[in-house]
């Protein structure tokens, strides 16, 4: 077992975007502009209905995925592909952008908690101008495994108990859980050797080794980037907690963003919003 430590720890940094929507961004800020498949990870949980009411109205994707998973509100997903549907909790929305596609994502509420993540998750090359296409799982259909009070929810990829996930994008492998713990427990998992792999806190706080194998604590928006391996073990504190464990496989090649476009050029990305500003979408 090769036991995977903390390469780099990330504080997520308030921001805004869509009309004025209020997030923290965790990857795709100057500490961690990426982690290969990964481009952005954008966290978002208030109470405050001035803080997201006005939500993500139609904007453009081209050569990547978007993958939206809400813990608590309503959200609806509609695109220019004839797409629409409603994210309740526990459900997700997977959007491959792919050549290109306007979409938006407006809060189905006036008030209450909003609470979810937006990750993007970069297509090869060879992939960017694919077709797009739109995938919606509600929470009835993300598989749940139960280790000793231990709750995992499976959202892309296997787990080492065999619990499969209802997403399978074979270009970058993505494993995505969302991992419920116990106070003072251990938690263990397997993770593709050579995969890109993070943790990031929602609730309660984690504890894991570092390369020189100090003992750190992480707490909520925090993301620890884990060095190569094959396993992750880490703790829980004192309280229930609750974390993302993420990885995919890395796709090693440059990467140039305008925007709401992700490619391999800046030739490409002038292209992408020619294209868009032609009606080419």
């Amino acid at each position: 077992m090769n036991i995977r430590k903390v390469h780099q720890v990330i504080t997520g940094q308030a921001t805004s975007d869509g009309a004025g929507v209020e997030l923290v961004r965790v990857i795709g800020q100057p500490a961690l502009m990426d982690l290969d498949p990964f481009l952005l990870l954008d966290a978002f949980r208030s109470d405050n209905p001035d803080d997201y009411i006005a939500g993500f109205p139609p904007h453009p994707h081209r050569g990547f995925e978007t993958v939206t998973y809400l813990l608590n509100g309503r959200m609806r997903h509609k695109d220019n592909a004839g797409n629409e549907g409603v994210i309740e909790p526990g459900g997700i929305q997977w959007m491959t952008a792919g050549k290109g596609i306007v979409h938006s994502e407006m809060p189905e509420q006036q008030d209450g908690m909003l609470e979810g993540f937006q990750l993007w998750i970069n297509l090869p090359g060879s992939h960017k101008m694919t077709a797009p296409t739109y995938q919606e799982h509600d929470a009835a259909h993300i598989p749940s495994e139960s280790r000793n009070g231990t709750v995992i929810k499976v959202i892309s990829g296997k787990t080492s108990q065999g619990s499969e996930g209802p997403v399978s994008q074979p270009l970058t492998d993505p494993l995505y859980l969302d991992v419920s713990l116990q106070p003072d427990t251990d938690f263990q998992e397997d993770i593709t050797i050579g995969h890109n792999a993070f943790i990031y806190v929602i609730d309660g706080d984690v504890k894991l080794e570092d390369a020189e194998a100090a003992r750190l604590s992480l707490v909520r928006d925090q993301l620890a980037v884990l060095s190569q391996g094959d396993t992750v073990v880490l703790r829980s504190g004192d309280q229930a907690t609750r974390f993302l464990l993420v990885a995919g496989k890395p796709l090693n090649e440059p990467v140039a963003r305008g925007g709401p476009f992700v490619m391999n050029t800046d030739a490409e990305i002038r292209q992408a919003f020619s294209d868009y500003q032609r009606g080419n979408f």
